[in-house]
């Protein structure tokens, strides 16, 4: 296949680049910067331009553009950042695949999608939207793919929970945490904390890529769901670390803001129901072999 991937340099970009390469796959990545490499096509999302040629005699396109949520505190003007880098990007490059008629497009989300306030209820692909911030973005982030789907474009909306992997994301932070044996629960621990390996998130993008019965929204989660208290324990265990220690809510919203109830002391038991009906095979079914993979020597 040719693939376009735009947000190629983040952590789940890389890794995509690379199996898809592995696989004999032709990639071609989307960059703002000046191209430096063969593979690459100019494009200024806020701008509405994008280089066209990328796009000819493509097979499918893959969008991961985002703004981290956690990167700093949301202020007005952060909050806008998030969503004018998630939808923005997805506009142009939905009606780019219209125009260019792709095949595919897999188009990243997240299990925010669904709000925190679900508690031990099970969601799937068929929740409807709950209510908050990233609820609101998620929902206005996979409207914005609609030219596509309007086309005929196979769309993809992947759901994705925290991103598991040895080299980035929420572990760079964790892992030397845990270490000195500051790992901790997170106020009451009973909120839910969506997962996935990084591995089985690209697994799953390449999936559904090939696979025609995945259509509409993916949810890329493990199929085993954890509390934040089930994560705190199989992390230490993972490291060879006691984590008795607490940080209490009030002390999260204080030193994070409105983030912390968004997204850390509340959070969706989401299950992956359409790529198991699929047939997706998960290298890492369970919170305790995704972790356990990530301390193995040149894990990623």
């Amino acid at each position: 296949m040719k693939v376009v991937i735009a947000g190629s340099s983040g952590l789940i970009g890389t890794a995509l680049v690379a199996a898809l390469r592995r696989d004999g796959h032709d990639v071609v990545r989307l960059v703002r910067r000046p191209i430096a490499a063969r593979d690459e096509f100019t494009w200024h999302p806020a701008r509405a331009e994008l280089d066209t040629r990328a796009l000819r005699g493509a097979d499918a396109v893959v969008n991961l553009c985002g703004a981290g949520l956690g990167q700093r505190r949301w202020t007005g003007s952060f909050k806008q950042e998030l969503r004018d880098s998630r939808i923005t990007p997805t506009d142009v490059l939905s009606g780019a695949a219209a125009a260019a008629a792709v095949p595919v497009l897999v188009n990243a989300s997240g299990v925010h999608y669904y709000g925190g306030g679900t508690g031990d209820r099970v969601v799937d692909e068929t929740t409807p939207p709950g209510t908050g911030f990233l609820a609101t973005l998620c929902r206005d982030w996979e409207a914005a793919t609609e030219p596509a789907r309007a086309a005929g474009v196979r769309t993809i909306l992947l759901r994705s929970g925290v991103v598991l992997s040895q080299h980035g994301g929420m572990m760079s932070m964790l892992r030397p945490l845990y270490r000195l044996g500051l790992g901790a629960r997170l106020g009451n621990g009973r909120q839910y904390t969506p997962w996935i390996s990084l591995e089985d998130e690209v697994g799953a993008i390449v999936f559904a890529l090939t696979n025609d019965t995945l259509d509409g929204p993916v949810n890329a989660v493990g199929p085993a769901p954890v509390t934040n208290a089930e994560f705190n324990h199989a992390l230490g265990r993972a490291l060879g670390r006691r984590t008795p220690l607490i940080v209490p809510a009030v002390a999260l919203r204080t030193v994070i803001g409105e983030f912390a109830d968004e997204a850390i002391l509340r959070g969706p038991r989401a299950i992956p129901t359409a790529l198991e009906r699929a047939g997706y095979p998960f290298r890492h079914p369970t919170i305790g072999s995704a972790l356990a993979a990530l301390m193995e020597p040149g894990a990623r």
